[in-house]
């Protein structure tokens, strides 16, 4: 099976080529990515613990899903294809933000990202896939805040920095 590779991109989300995933994750390169947060009816956001298997940040709890998009696939269809994969259900998903950044690990791999930010509502249990997540858990997004802020070693890089920004969309949009 082929490597998957993930779409190169500038400042501005313009394709600059395809890398395979870990090229680009060892070389540090901006690519296109995007992380989905469900949420509930209470309000509760639905976290998973990463399988202890994972490559880089096992064990470590993040948001519902992430992953990168496919050459000529919508950061929508990405995400409701990834939740399925990981999650085992789907979802309407809606793109509410989108950023940069750069997170670098222990390992020497770096997370160099244009992350899309995706959002959906669901209220059932998920079926994870046991290869990509030992655990999860609905959470209210002021109790992640705090215990990341009191154990900031049990998340991944990236929620620690995709979460604040997520917070503060639900805190600028809450009615």
């Amino acid at each position: 099976m082929q490597e998957e590779r993930v779409i190169l991109v500038n400042e501005k989300d313009e394709p600059q080529g395809l890398m395979p995933k870990m090229e680009a994750h060892e070389k540090g390169l901006l690519h296109r990515a995007f992380s989905v947060f469900v949420m509930n009816d209470k309000g509760q956001t639905m976290i998973q613990q990463r399988a202890k298997s994972k490559y880089h940040s096992p064990g470590l709890w993040t948001n519902t899903c992430c992953s990168h998009q496919r050459e000529g696939e919508s950061s929508v269809n990405a995400g409701k294809r990834r939740l399925m994969e990981e999650m085992g259900f789907t979802t309407d998903l809606e793109e509410i933000f989108s950023f940069v950044y750069k997170a670098p690990f222990d390992n020497g791999l770096t997370e160099h990202e244009f992350d899309h930010v995706l959002i959906g509502k669901y209220n059932k249990e998920p079926q994870p896939n046991p290869d990509e997540v030992v655990d999860w858990k609905w959470v209210y997004p002021e109790e992640v805040k705090k215990d990341m802020e009191q154990s900031p070693e049990l998340y991944t890089a990236w929620f620690k920095i995709i979460f604040n920004k997520f917070y503060d969309h639900l805190m600028q949009n809450a009615s």
